[in-house]
């Protein structure tokens, strides 16, 4: 084990693009669990720069994976990015077990830290949210806020603009389970974003695949999550190769 400087770098905005530099994050979930160090040093080896967690805790959704422990885990085996979704009911109470574990991106989910919708607002800070927010940042981690697809775009503004947040993550699926049909519609979430934040990394995960890809990436894309489309695939690295020239392509201005 190398000891390794936390957190690492996010993407920045490269001359000649509209948007930080691409990063392609594989879903852990779609992994053999058994083999779960050997997949990821293939992943990384085929292209992929994130390693994307999807922490689930059988309450905010329906399905249970994993938590902090196989994080730190893979922090022993990989100098990846971690890339870390909380879909779980609290996202302030394992903060710091994420943190201790070796996370880089702690994304949790806006409609968990603040289940009242009536609460939030595209104008005014919500300050459980602001809470969760602060943190994350203490701890050392990069701090991502999540939006399930029936989630308002603008009620991530102020956080945004406040400096609270490093990266948006748009679903294009139901939080819950992987292999879900990609949403289409949910990608104008992704342009109202990127019109107003041309800076900010915009995630966006569910149902992304060579066949889909083009919508996410014109949206404005920067960071791509998937999951069967590149460990299902015969050539991991020609997948994560397409994937990634399909944002790089989108995002020449």
């Amino acid at each position: 084990f190398c000891p390794i400087s936390m957190p690492r770098k996010l993407p920045s905005v490269s001359d000649g693009r509209d948007r930080p530099d691409t990063r392609i994050s594989p879903s852990i979930l779609s992994s053999d669990f058994a083999r779960l160090d050997d997949e990821c040093k293939k992943l990384v080896a085929n292209g992929a720069e994130w390693l994307h967690v999807d922490v689930m805790d059988g309450s905010f959704v329906p399905n249970l994976t994993i938590g902090a422990p196989v994080v730190k885990s893979l922090r022993k085996c990989t100098d990846a990015f971690l890339d870390c979704h909380l879909m779980v009911s609290n996202p302030r109470q394992w903060v710091q077990d994420f943190a201790a574990a070796g996370a880089d991106m702690y994304t949790f989910h806006l409609e968990a830290a603040q289940p009242d919708p009536g609460k939030l607002s595209g104008t005014t800070l919500d300050p459980i949210v602001v809470e969760v927010c602060k943190a994350v940042k203490a701890a050392g981690m990069h701090c991502g806020i999540a939006l399930k697809p029936a989630t308002s775009p603008e009620l991530v503004f102020p956080y945004v603009e406040a400096g609270l947040v490093d990266m948006v993550l748009i679903l294009t699926v139901e939080p819950g389970f992987g292999g879900q049909k990609f949403m289409a519609d949910k990608v104008s979430k992704v342009r109202t974003l990127r019109d107003k934040f041309s800076s900010l990394s915009i995630e966006v995960d569910g149902g992304l695949a060579p066949s889909t890809i083009d919508q996410a990436a014109s949206a404005g894309a920067n960071v791509i999550v998937a999951g069967t489309a590149i460990a299902g695939a015969a050539d991991q690295a020609e997948a994560i190769r397409i994937l990634r020239s399909s944002v790089d392509k989108w995002s020449m201005s």
